[in-house]
C-alpha cells in the first residue's frame, strides 16, 4: 500500500509530537509515525522545564497539563564536604510564569499532545508503524518505507521527512548522517524507591561518594534515582544485594528502603551519549532533538531542547511547506537558529562532567569543589544564572502565531494511549 503526506514526522516523542501538532495547526498535512503501540516507557525524560510549560500555555494546553499528576522542582543543590547543602540553581528566582521544573510521566505529556492533535483535521498519528528506510527521487528524500505491527509493509511519500526518532535514529542512519561524539565516562542506572509521606522537599540534591554519584529526584510518592557508574560497568553483575549496598553507600538516608529493589530487573540502563550532527539536513530531510544532538541526562534538558528545536522548525518551515516545498537553505536555517543553544547546553554539561561528576566517579572526590560551593555561599544571587540556562535556555522558542490557542476546555480522561 502507498500514501502521501506533505510532512512525515518519524518518532512520537516530545519533539515529534510537538512538531506534528504545530505544523498541523498551520494547516500542513502531517503524519506522525510511532513504532510502539503506546507511549508507556519508564524512565524517559520526565522533566518539563519552564520554557516548555510556557509553550504549553501558548498552545492553550496549560490547563490540561496542570491537571496531570506531577511534582515540582524549584532548585538544584549539591552537598558540600561539610555536609551543608548548597543551592547551585534556584529556579524560583526566574521571572517566568512557571519558575520550576515539573516532573510528570512522559507518557502523560505525549497523551496530552496526541489528544490536542486529534482535534486538528490535518494531524494523523499512526502507532505501531516502524520506519524501515527512506524513499529517494532525483537525489532527494521523498518519503519513508514502514512496517506495521502485523507485518504489513508500505510507503508514505512526503515533501519533507523529519527524523525525531532519538539518539539511535534509523532515519538519520539511512540518510548517511553521522554525528560527532564527545567522550562520556559514565552510564546511568535508573530505578525508584518509595518516598514516605512525611518527607518533604522540592529540590534535586545529587548524592556523592567516592566512585559513585546519584541523582535523587523527588516525585509525588516515590524517588526516581539515577545511579551513575563508570561506562562499561554493568551494575547488574553485582546482584541485587550488591546493588542495594551501593545505593545505601551513596544515599545513606535511603538505606531503610533499599529492600524495595527486589531484583536487578528493577533497574533500567541508559547508555549515556553526547553527540551532535555537523549537518542536520539533507535534501528533503531534517533531524531534530536527539536525532540531531544527543544530550547527557545531567539537568534533564534534552527533552526541552528537543521541543524547542521543533518549535523553531515549525516556525521556519510551515510557510514553505504550505507553498509546496522546502529548500535546502530553509532546512539549514533550523540548525543555524538552534545551534548556539545546543552548543551552550552541551558545554555546560561537559563542564559539570569534568568539574564534578568525573572526579567523584574516579574516586578523587566525594563532594563538589570547595571553590564552587564557597562562591555560591558568598553570592547566592549567582544561582539565578545556571537556573536560567537550565530552565529557559539562551534562546527560548515561543509558539508561532498560527499555533496559539486560548485555554482549551478541560480534557476528558482518556487513559493511556494504546494504539
Amino acid at each position: 500500500m502507498a500514501g502521501s503526506a506533505r510532512c512525515v514526522v518519524v518518532g512520537g516523542g516530545p519533539a515529534g509530537m510537538v512538531l506534528g501538532l504545530l505544523l498541523a495547526r498551520a494547516g500542513v498535512e502531517v503524519t506522525v509515525l510511532e513504532k510502539h503501540s503506546d507511549f508507556l516507557r519508564d524512565f524517559r525524560g520526565d522533566t518539563v522545564h519552564p520554557s516548555t510549560l510556557t509553550l504549553l500555555d501558548e498552545l492553550g494546553l496549560g490547563g490540561w497539563f496542570a491537571a496531570l499528576p506531577h511534582s515540582r522542582l524549584d532548585r538544584v543543590a549539591l552537598a558540600g564536604e561539610d555536609g551543608r547543602t548548597m543551592t547551585v540553581a534556584d529556579l524560583s528566582r526566574l521571572k517566568v510564569p512557571h519558575p520550576y521544573i515539573a516532573m510528570a510521566p512522559q507518557w502523560d505529556l505525549l497523551d496530552l499532545l496526541a489528544d490536542a492533535g486529534a482535534r486538528v483535521p490535518s494531524f494523523d498519528l499512526r502507532m505501531r508503524h516502524e520506519v524501515t528506510g527512506l524513499l529517494r527521487e532525483g537525489g532527494r528524500v521523498s518519503g519513508v518505507g514502514y512496517r506495521t505491527a502485523d507485518g504489513a509493509e508500505g510507503t508514505l511519500r512526503a515533501g519533507l521527512v523529519v527524523a525525531a526518532d532519538g539518539r539511535w535514529s534509523t532515519v538519520r542512519r539511512s540518510a548517511g548522517l553521522r554525528p560527532a561524539s564527545f567522550p562520556i565516562t559514565f552510564d546511568a542506572w535508573w530505578f525508584r524507591l518509595p518516598r514516605h509521606p512525611h518527607e518533604t522537599g522540592d529540590g534535586l540534591v545529587p548524592r556523592m561518594a567516592p566512585g559513585r554519584f546519584a541523582a535523587v529526584i523527588p516525585r509525588i510518592d516515590y524517588y526516581q534515582i539515577a545511579l551513575l557508574a563508570p561506562k562499561g560497568e554493568d551494575l547488574r553483575r553485582l546482584g541485587v544485594e550488591g546493588l542495594r549496598q551501593n545505593v545505601a553507600r551513596v544515599c545513606p538516608e535511603l538505606a531503610d528502603r533499599v529492600d524495595h529493589l527486589a531484583s536487578t530487573d528493577d533497574v533500567s540502563f541508559l547508555d549515556v551519549r553526547m553527540d551532535r550532527l555537523r549537518r542536520w539536513h539533507t535534501e528533503g530531510l531534517l533531524c531534530v532533538g536527539d536525532a540531531a544532538h544527543a544530550m547527557s541526562p545531567v539537568g534533564g534538558i534534552g527533552i526541552n531542547l528537543a521541543v524547542q528545536d521543533s518549535v523553531a522548525a515549525a516556525a521556519l518551515l510551515a510557510r514553505p511547506l504550505l507553498r509546496g516545498g522546502v529548500t535546502a537553505s530553509e532546512l539549514a536555517a533550523v540548525r543555524a537558529r538552534r545551534l548556539a543553544p545546543v552548543m551552550a547546553a552541551q558545554s555546560m554539561q561537559r563542564a559539570l562532567h569534568r568539574a564534578v561528576i568525573g572526579p567523584v566517579m574516579q574516586g578523587r572526590r566525594g563532594a563538589p569543589p570547595r571553590a564552587l560551593t564557597g562562591l555560591l555561599d558568598r553570592v547566592p544571587a549567582l544561582t539565578a544564572a545556571p537556573a536560567h540556562v537550565l530552565g529557559v535556555g539562551i534562546r527560548p522558542e515561543h509558539a508561532p502565531a498560527f499555533a496559539r490557542r486560548p485555554p482549551l476546555p478541560p480534557r476528558a480522561a482518556t487513559g493511556r494511549r494504546s494504539g
